[in-house]
């Protein structure tokens, strides 16, 4: 049940992940080190997309108001997951995402990004009928904070709906930039379409950029920026095939692929990126299947927010509302980043293509806010939604 064309666009992301993954992945069956065949990959991929069938069934059956009365534990929980990482999880690249669950590595940040859109659609409903007259950014001077006025913006604005954003984001920053970038974008949106005060996104995104230049992973963020500018701005035909960045790897394999592609299992450079199944899986689509798949691949990624678009506005209550448009933007705007890198027109992030590229942890998070969002198309058939006047996104 639920939005039918949704279903066919996560069917099709389905198989075309099994494509990807078996014939990306033959760098590392053929490694040494691993000493495992393209199958073992390939099966362990499809087992993670058997058990996302049950998941998303359950989940899109799953009343809304459910989801709204979870918000809060599951965001907390997820928060402190992310938190523990750092103490007890797995490190690579001088950044801690993992943490090793029964010979499985998940990323708690997946879930925090879910829960971050989830508890932040639930805030902004609940203050519907008063939201164009709060407040959410405080003084910047602490000794402010005491007075009246402050007090009043901190208790009706900036604990409830601020905090949860900047936390997440906070606590994501150091091992993931981009992922923190992208629940801070999405969540900006979801403010914007809540109708919170223009003038406070705007102090928002000048205090967000301040705080940019300041904070993160600066030695890796600022390598991969200064490599982004120096592919930009320098000749870079005289340079070694061995010097050459994954990015330039990646422009290479969509040049090899043109309009129809090499065909499947043919990739040349899936031997010379690092990461072909996860981080560069469109650009290794693209060598495989062409430019013309390649651009249909993207136009569903960007049906699914449009799709989202149909079913926010039959809602016509905030907190199904905001869920729908929030976790489609997520996603929409994940693989959008991703494909951004693989041409150069951003600098490395290590983003997933979302429920294609390899990855247990992403993979099951996609297809968690892909049921959500057909639970709330479901009720819209059922017109089953709970319907109170001081959540409604249309009046005042």
């Amino acid at each position: 049940t639920g939005d039918r064309v949704l279903w066919i666009i996560i069917a099709a992301l389905a198989v075309i992940s099994v494509l990807v993954v078996y014939s990306s992945t033959a760098k590392m069956a053929y490694d040494a080190h691993t000493a495992r065949s393209t199958a073992h990959f390939l099966r362990q991929q499809v087992g993670i997309l058997i058990l996302c069938v049950p998941i998303i069934v359950i989940v899109h059956k799953i009343n809304c108001r459910v989801y709204n009365r979870l918000a809060q534990p599951v965001y907390v929980l997820s928060l402190l997951l992310t938190l523990a990482v750092y103490f007890i999880g797995a490190t690579t690249n001088g950044a801690a995402r993992w943490i090793p669950v029964a010979g499985f590595q998940f990323q708690p940040s997946e879930a925090l990004k879910v829960a971050t859109i989830l508890l932040l659609a639930r805030r902004l409903s609940s203050c519907q009928s008063k939201i164009d007259r709060i407040r959410i950014v405080p003084s910047l001077n602490p000794f402010r904070w005491g007075r009246p006025a402050q007090r009043k913006i901190w208790r009706e604005g900036t604990r409830p709906i601020l905090l949860p954003v900047v936390l997440s984001c906070a606590v994501i920053f150091p091992a993931h930039t981009s992922s923190a970038m992208l629940v801070f974008l999405t969540s900006l949106v979801m403010m914007l379409i809540g109708r919170v005060r223009v003038s406070e996104l705007v102090r928002l995104v000048g205090l967000a950029c301040a705080a940019l230049l300041n904070l993160g992973r600066s030695e890796t963020a600022g390598g991969r920026v200064s490599t982004w500018i120096d592919l930009w701005t320098s000749s870079q035909t005289e340079k070694p095939i061995d010097r050459l960045t994954d990015t330039e790897r990646s422009m290479i394999a969509i040049h090899n692929g043109g309009l129809l592609g090499e065909g499947a299992g043919q990739s040349a450079m899936r031997v010379e990126m690092i990461h072909p199944e996860s981080d560069y899986a469109y650009a290794f689509f693209v060598e495989e299947y062409g430019i013309i798949l390649a651009g249909i691949l993207l136009m569903l990624y960007l049906w699914i927010f449009f799709r989202a678009r149909e079913i926010f506005v039959r809602c016509g209550t905030a907190f199904p509302g905001l869920l729908v448009l929030g976790l489609a933007l997520m996603i929409t705007c994940q693989a959008l980043l991703h494909v951004m890198v693989t041409v150069n027109l951003m600098p490395e992030t290590g983003q997933t293509l979302p429920l294609i590229s390899r990855g247990g942890s992403s993979v099951l998070f996609t297809v968690i806010a892909f049921g959500m969002i057909l639970s709330v198309s479901r009720q819209n058939d059922e017109q089953s939604h709970d319907r109170p006047k001081s959540e409604t996104l249309y009046e005042k």
